[in-house]
């Protein structure tokens, strides 16, 4: 059986407000716009966040991230997660422009700082900062 060689992942977001998950995720969190299309049948907009991966967890892995990084289980069974270079920094500007703060910032066992927040689309987001191992 020949494997299926897969050469980019999409995660496809239905937004309500079209608009406002636009600029926050285009505008704000600086998501770079590859394409964009509008048809009789609406708009789309393809943004790129670097590399993608698929991430997969067992719900009991879930759970102690979610304990980890907000103090209680609170996502769904999707959550996107941004490499950022100051996720508290992140956290704040993106809570100016309209995102909910579920957790600030803080270091977990892998090392990494990071930060959740709700954003537009009803996304769950954790923003992470990898720390150099000698801090």
């Amino acid at each position: 059986m020949q494997q299926t060689q897969v050469h980019e992942l999409r995660l496809v977001v239905t937004a309500k407000d079209y608009e406002e998950a636009l600029h926050f995720y285009r505008d704000v969190l600086g998501l770079n716009e590859r394409a964009a299309f509008v048809s009789e049948g609406g708009h789309v907009t393809i943004l790129e966040a670097g590399k993608a991966t698929l991430e997969l967890v067992d719900s009991h892995h879930a759970e102690f991230i979610d304990e980890l990084e907000v103090g209680r289980r609170v996502a769904g069974h999707i959550r996107v997660a941004f490499k950022v270079d100051d996720s508290p920094g992140v956290t704040q500007t993106l809570q100016t422009a309209g995102a909910r703060v579920l957790a600030e910032a803080r270091r977990t066992p892998w090392n990494s700082l990071n930060a959740r927040l709700e954003g537009p689309a009803g996304l769950q987001l954790t923003l992470f900062t990898e720390l150099d191992m000698g801090k």
